[in-house]
């Protein structure tokens, strides 16, 4: 009776995987993630290995019992490219079937009565797929290392789950028969259930995280030019003024407004404009440091945050005018003026961004009345009484300065 009871709980637990793996293809299809089809597909193809083994036991020949072996191995690949495929990497195709070979010539190479060295081998594919399977986790920088570790634990787990059942079975089941009738196998066949479920729980989880990063990247990005748009430019913005704030380094800010813009669109059409723009923004990318943030905050309006001082930026804004200003573009309808006006403003560390970009509003304000196609240097700000204080704070009364222009 324990007998059919553990076989019942196997064919249970190869029941519960092809359901969530039919469900995991199917979201896969209606969400078109690549990943979901392939990790549905493992949990198919590793359910089905399972229930035929479980089912038919020796009445299979022994070339056909071998082929579900195979498959199980297969499965264990597919679930390695899977995670290749969430991370945007291409299936590795000769590495999903390579082990599978390996195992099929260690089979018909070793002697029959060599049955543990099989099993070494098979134990060794496993935890190699494995391992590649949490390595591509691994590498996957976005997210945090405690946000991580489930994802690099969990296809740990679902590799070993997948693939115990066969090697025990092959180890034990032709010798002992209260392998099958013990409450080791009871308990086992619980955990394989339990363990496709919560892989399942922790596939959807990634699916989700990914889903919720692309949302809030569209949230804070500028379809058009691909940089950050006025959300995403200020919250980037924010962190990294508290850094440079800590670390008491002053920071620029400078606003480009594209000259006669409206003029563009109505001379050349808006699909020039949009060129236009497109241009401009790579202009910007192309001359600031990976260190510094740009983005579009209005319709022609950009803006960029640099971690330097204000005289740097000057520096920079002036390369940018330049290098849009040489761009000598041409349609049709003739030529079209390249040109920018730039106001730029500085302030010390722990300056707010709202007041920065005031100042360099202001700046910007006067660059279009001089003339525009010019770069425009607001006063730099004063240190605030708080940043003034924070600043001092560390010096003894004789090295602290005599004096400063503090805002109350």
């Amino acid at each position: 009776m324990m007998s059919l009871d553990s076989i019942t709980l196997y064919l249970v637990a190869t029941m519960v995987a092809a359901l969530l793996g039919a469900m995991m293809v199917f979201f896969g299809r209606q969400e078109n993630s690549p990943a979901l089809k392939w990790w549905g597909t493992a949990y198919l193809l590793g359910a089905a290995s399972v229930a035929l083994w479980t089912a038919t036991g020796d009445k299979l020949g022994p070339h056909l019992y071998l082929a579900l072996n195979a498959v199980g191995f297969v499965a264990c690949g597919m679930v390695w490219n899977a995670s290749r495929v969430f991370h945007g990497r291409k299936p590795n195709l000769p590495g999903l079937v390579l082990c599978a070979i390996v195992w099929v010539a260690a089979v018909l190479l070793l002697p029959p009565e060599d049955g543990a060295l099989r099993l070494t081998v098979g134990a060794a594919i496993v935890a190699v797929y494995a391992a590649l399977t949490a390595a591509q986790l691994w590498n996957e920088r976005r997210r945090s290392m405690q946000q991580r570790w489930p994802t690099i634990v969990v296809p740990l787990l679902h590799g070993a789950v997948l693939m115990l059942p066969i090697l025990l079975g092959d180890l034990l089941r032709p010798h002992d028969e209260t392998f099958s009738s013990s409450i080791w196998v009871t308990a086992f066949s619980i955990e394989l259930v339990l363990y496709a479920i919560g892989t399942v729980f922790v596939i959807f989880m990634l699916v989700s995280d990914r889903a919720v990063t692309v949302h809030k990247t569209a949230a804070s990005v500028d379809p058009l030019t691909g940089m950050f748009n006025r959300r995403g430019f200020a919250e980037a913005c924010a962190r990294v003024i508290e850094r440079e704030a800590h670390a008491g380094r002053p920071v620029t800010v400078m606003i480009f407004d594209i000259d006669h813009f409206k003029s563009i669109n109505d001379r050349f059409g808006h699909p020039a404009g949009d060129e236009i723009l497109k241009l401009f923004a790579a202009v910007v990318v192309n001359n600031l440091r990976i260190s510094d943030l740009s983005g579009r905050i209005g319709g022609e309006e950009f803006a960029a945050l640099l971690p330097c001082a204000l005289e740097e930026g000057v520096l920079v804004a002036e390369r940018v005018r330049e290098a849009f200003e040489a761009s000598d573009i041409v349609c049709d309808e003739g030529s079209v003026d390249t040109t920018v006006s730039i106001g730029v403003a500085g302030g010390p560390a722990g300056t707010e961004l709202e007041v920065l970009l005031a100042s360099a509003d202001t700046a910007l304000y006067q660059a279009k009345r001089g003339g525009r196609n010019r770069v425009e240097a607001a006063e730099e700000l004063p240190l605030s009484l708080e940043n003034w204080r924070r600043k001092t704070a560390g010096l003894p009364a004789s090295a602290r300065p005599k004096s400063a222009t503090v805002q109350g």
